[in-house]
């Protein structure tokens, strides 16, 4: 593989990447890691550049791990509000003396910086599913410089490669790990399919035995799951889904419960664009929690994960998530994953940015 081959490159989902790619990501993530931990400099890799950071969506993790994480690699990061600026949209969808077409935007900030970021899902694109993924991908036809993708719609591209590092660094393989990916309650219905979507994607990518377990209304975007399917066949493992939330965890390694919306929340074709038939689908499953009593069913050391923030008291118990400093026995490593988030993107920015 050549490395410098990343430079330049586009990190919009993991699907576009293989194996051995997502492999290198990994390398450089726990390497960074190492020297972060040694208070090593490493300023020197991004030094003098710039990431310009769009957030259609409010963000705590991925807007200070991508600021802390430039300032570390010697580089800075702008962050642009859209209604501080003229929002980028597309093409058709202007609104005079407000908007400005994302071809434009693209193009300058290309001229200014070395990379563009943005996070865009939900009410900016009236959850029409795919709407916040195809104007991330207007950007990157129009950009000269990489488009990282801060969470859409879709994908979560950033968050998998920082999940998939917390189960490399408590298990030290992937092969023979029971990855859960589940479904699990929130009274909000408002929850996008990019997290469950790319954890699944990764888990599989690189060789977990992958189950997803949801509700029936629940389906995630069949092109995904026919690309988990296909991962597991590479890696002679397994990829499962399941109907079955408490059954789905017994001897998991790995137990990733979070909501998300049900199809009926999406516009046709996708959906109903029905938010109160959600909110009754979301209401027939509030016993899809997790508790202390269904982690004891799992591994015996076996992780309790959470992209955060997570819906304490609905998703998972007040338990589950502080048990974080016991040294035997399964236990919560969300801040282990929450702190990930910075050296797996510092990887990312650092080989799509730097190299040669």
């Amino acid at each position: 593989m050549r490395t410098d081959s990343f430079k330049g490159k586009d990190y919009m989902t993991l699907l576009d990447w293989t194996k051995e790619e997502v492999e290198t990501f990994l390398d450089v993530a726990f390497d960074l890691k190492r020297r972060f931990a040694m208070r090593e400099l490493h300023d020197h890799l991004l030094r003098a550049q710039t990431l310009f950071m769009i957030f259609y969506n409010q963000s705590l993790r991925t807007r200070n791990s991508f600021e802390a994480g430039m300032t570390q690699l010697g580089g800075h990061a702008h962050f642009l509000d859209p209604g501080k600026i003229y929002t980028p949209a597309l093409e058709g969808k202007e609104v005079a003396y407000s908007t400005e077409r994302v071809s434009d935007v693209a193009r300058v900030l290309s001229r200014m910086g070395d990379a563009i970021a943005i996070r865009c899902y939900g009410d900016p694109v009236d959850w029409e599913y795919g709407g916040a993924h195809a104007l991330m991908q207007e950007f990157a036809k129009w950009s000269d410089v990489p488009i990282i993708n801060m969470e859409c719609d879709k994908y979560h591209p950033c968050q998998a490669l920082a999940d998939v590092m917390t189960v490399k660094e408590k298990f030290g393989t992937f092969k023979d790990i029971k990855f859960v990916m589940s479904w699990a309650y929130s009274p909000s219905v408002h929850k996008p399919r990019a997290v469950p979507q790319s954890a699944i994607i990764a888990a599989s990518l690189l060789g977990c035995d992958t189950v997803l377990a949801h509700p029936p209304e629940m389906e995630l975007d069949p092109e995904v799951i026919k690309a988990c399917e296909a991962n597991a066949e590479m890696n002679d493992a397994s990829f499962e889904v399941t109907n079955d939330f408490e059954g789905a965890f017994k001897g998991a390694h790995v137990v990733y419960p979070k909501a998300w919306a049900a199809t009926s929340l999406y516009p046709p074709p996708v959906g109903t664009n029905s938010p109160k038939k959600t909110q009754r689908i979301f209401d027939k499953y509030k016993d899809w929690k997790m508790t202390a009593d269904i982690m004891d069913t799992a591994d015996s050391e076996a992780i309790y994960m959470h992209c955060l923030p997570a819906d304490r008291a609905y998703e998972v118990s007040n338990e589950v998530m502080d048990r974080t400093d016991v040294k035997k026995g399964w236990k919560s490593v969300i801040y282990d994953q929450a702190e990930n988030r910075m050296h797996a993107q510092k990887a990312v920015m650092s080989l799509l940015m730097g190299g040669k």
